[in-house]
This record gives C-alpha cells, structure tokens and sequence, in this order.
C-alpha cells in the first residue's frame, strides 16, 4: 500500500491534429520519449517519485475497433511494474486516431470504452486512471477556439464534443471497474476562472463560470443550473442524453484532479471575448470553489511555470504552488496528491500546441537533454522534506493505492498467446 500523500510527475502524451487534421501534435514523438523511455522512468526514480502520469500514444495504439498494437505499451509498462511506479494511466490526452476523425463523432464513446476494456484486461495490475484528460481544455480548444481537432467555433460543436467526451469517459469507467473493481479515477480538469472586464462584461464572464464546470457536472451527474440546461437543449443536447449522465454516476470512484496554471484565469470583454489575467485568485481559491460544487477528494494534478531569464522564476512558483496545497489541505479539504507537469521540457506550448515551430518551453523538471534543471532539484527536496510528514498529520487521508507490485506480489509477464507488437486482435 502507497504509504500517503502522491507526489507525481507526469508525462505527457497530448497527440491533438492541426492544419485540417494534416499535422498531429505527438508531444511523446517531439519531446523524445519514444527514444528516451527507460532513461525518462530512470529519472522519475532520481527523483523519489512512485507515481507517474503516463499512457500509451492513443493514436499509435488504437488501430480500428478491437484492433490494437501493444508494443510500445508492453515495453513501457512491464518496465514501470518491474520499477514498482504506479501509473495513473491517461487514456486520451487531446487527440483522435484519423480513423475515428475527431470529438464529434457519436461512435467515439463506445469505441474508446472499447480501448478501455482491452487496455485494463491487458495491464490487471493498473488501479488509478484518466480516462480522458481535461476534457472541458479539450472540447474548449477544438470547438470553440478552432484550434485543434474539429478546428470549429460554435457552441453546438462544443456541446458535441463535450457530451461525447463525458459519456466516453463514464464509459470507459465502466468497462475498467468491470476488470479492477477496485479502480481510482484522477479527473484531471482544468480549474478556471473568469473576471468581468468591465460592468457591460458581467454577462458574458457568468456564461463562462457556469460553462467551465460542465465537464464534470456531467460526468459527476451534478444537475446543472436552468440557464446551462436551456445552454446546453439550444444546442443539440437530448433530454435522454442529459439523463444518461444523471442515471451513471461513479463519483464514489473518483478523485477530483485539477489543474491550475497562470493561464488559467481570464478577462473577459463586453463583446464576451477573453484574454489572459495571470494569477488572481490563485490555486486555493479557485479549488475551494470546486470542491464546494463536488465534495470529492482533491489532487493537483497539473502545474508548471517556464524557468526564465533569472533561472529561478519555476522554483518561486513551485513554492507558491506548494503553500497553497498546503492552505487548502489545512482548510480541511480532503488533497490527497501534488504533480509538477511534466518531467522534461515541452514542446510548442508556448503556442498551446497550435503551430508546429518546434519550439521548446523550459518547463521541465528536466530539460531535454534529460539535465536536471533547478525546479527539479527544488522538487526532489520537496518530496523527500514532505513524504514522511503529511500521511501522519492525517492517517485517514490516505488513498487505497495498491503498489504494482503488491498485485500477485510479483511482477507479472504478458500472456505470451498474445503478441507485443503488431496489430492484434482485442
């Protein structure tokens, strides 16, 4: 049993399409990782972590329905069980396989619980998951934003996308506790907020506080307000679609993971357009404000800041970012885990993975050279001054997280009636 309190890192593997779905996003592919994998998970350990977010490259893995090639999977994963890492497994971070074309397509949500199902067949020994990442981000940016995937702004588009993300989600839930009734669920969410600009502005920023928590009142079953009911009727939601997610509610499963970035509060305009704020209310505030709509436990389960001129402008927000996890958990919220994202530098989100330039952003606890930079040097003591302390100011605040290799109690190989490479049947 994980002794506490999660200290996490991640790794990302965000695959959204640009350019008309000419140009896939593989975030995996662009920060090395498919070359770089053992060396990545050797520097998860460096650094004291025994938990990582991580998943296979969906659009790689998921070759038509029941049609699968596990063998980047088994190789990263056989490894992770052999390293005793705990993965909370992110099923699908912002892009579509081209076969399945993109988020408005009715046929996604069953065929992801499909992927789903073989994926916690193939790896038992998987407990925690996110199924999809940010799905409000995701819908948000590929309907309302035009920049990725469907590249459409409409409000009927995002209603689409978002219906079809959440029922994919609860879906592929389902199929998981079918195999792991023991499963744990991190909905890792953007947390938002959004200032009037001016009195003229109030409207539009209200439209927009009650839209950012659609994601989850769906995928919680939470009855949204009349105003985001008649939202969401006017642009093509069902009234038996709206009851689906009040009828499959597995929030008792969940963990409410959240993401908090300085680009996560907004201005917004009379004319309902919405430009960057910067930190505001900050991390506490805004987490208080969902977990009074949910009353789940928390993770923080994202957040960076780019190393600058100076080289200590990460370590500064870590800090930040750590005190007020800690002014939460003290204001009797039930937080539960923390994740500096990702464990090396990205690649073109300075440009929210909207250009294809190659650029790459210093927000790494190492850079891509696989050095580690200050912010993980400040991160490892960190871990190593907090570990020991936060389960024993709360020995009810612990997750019931089986380590890998208490499953079986050994490392587990793969059924060798079943190939590791290839495309093979589910």
């Amino acid at each position: 049993m994980h002794p506490g309190f999660i200290f996490a890192t991640g790794i990302e593997n965000s695959n959204p399409v640009i350019d008309g779905g000419r140009t896939r996003m593989d975030e995996l592919e662009k920060c090395g990782h498919y070359r770089h994998w053992q060396l990545d998970f050797d520097l998860v350990q460096e650094l004291g972590l025994r938990v990582l977010r991580y998943g296979p490259p969906l659009h790689r893995t998921l070759l038509g329905p029941g049609r699968f090639d596990w063998e980047f999977a088994d190789l990263t994963f056989r490894d992770l069980q052999r390293r005793n890492i705990a993965p909370i497994v992110d099923l699908c971070h912002f892009g579509l396989p081209d076969w399945m074309g993109n988020f408005q397509n009715p046929d996604f949500p069953e065929l992801f619980a499909g992927y789903a199902a073989a994926f916690a067949r193939r790896y038992p020994w998987v407990q925690m998951y996110t199924p999809i990442n940010e799905m409000w981000i995701c819908a948000v940016f590929s309907t309302l934003y035009g920049w990725w995937n469907e590249q459409l702004r409409s409000d009927a588009a995002f209603v689409t996308a978002i219906k079809h993300l959440a029922k994919a989600n609860i879906l592929a839930m389902q199929a998981i506790l079918e195999v792991r009734p023991d499963a744990l669920f991190i909905q890792s969410e953007s947390t938002e907020y959004f200032h009037a600009d001016s009195p003229d502005a109030i409207g539009p920023a209200e439209l927009n506080n009650a839209r950012r928590f659609l994601a989850l009142d769906l995928n919680y079953g939470r009855r949204v307000d009349s105003d985001m009911y008649e939202y969401l009727l006017d642009n093509g939601m069902k009234r038996e679609e709206y009851h689906f997610f009040l009828q499959h509610n597995l929030k008792h499963h969940c963990i409410m993971g959240n993401d908090y970035y300085q680009t996560n509060e907004h201005y917004v305009g009379a004319d309902g357009l919405t430009r960057a704020a910067g930190e505001i209310f900050g991390y506490a505030v805004i987490t208080h404000q969902y977990y009074n709509r949910y009353r789940l436990p928390v993770m923080h389960t994202e957040t960076n800041l780019c190393q600058g001129p100076l080289g200590d402008e990460a370590v500064q927000w870590l800090k930040k970012e750590w005190a007020n996890v800690l002014r939460v958990r003290n204001n009797g919220v039930p937080l539960i885990g923390f994740t500096w994202y990702s464990l090396t530098d990205q690649v073109d989100w300075d440009s929210a993975l909207r250009t294809n330039n190659g650029n790459v952003n210093a927000l790494g606890l190492f850079d891509l050279d696989r050095k580690i930079r200050p912010v993980g040097a400040a991160y490892r003591e960190l871990v190593r001054a907090w570990e020991a302390v936060l389960p024993t100011k709360s020995i009810c605040l612990q997750v019931p997280v089986v380590m890998p290799h208490e499953f079986g109690g050994e490392v587990t190989s793969i059924d060798p009636e079943s190939p590791v490479s290839g495309a093979i049947q589910g």
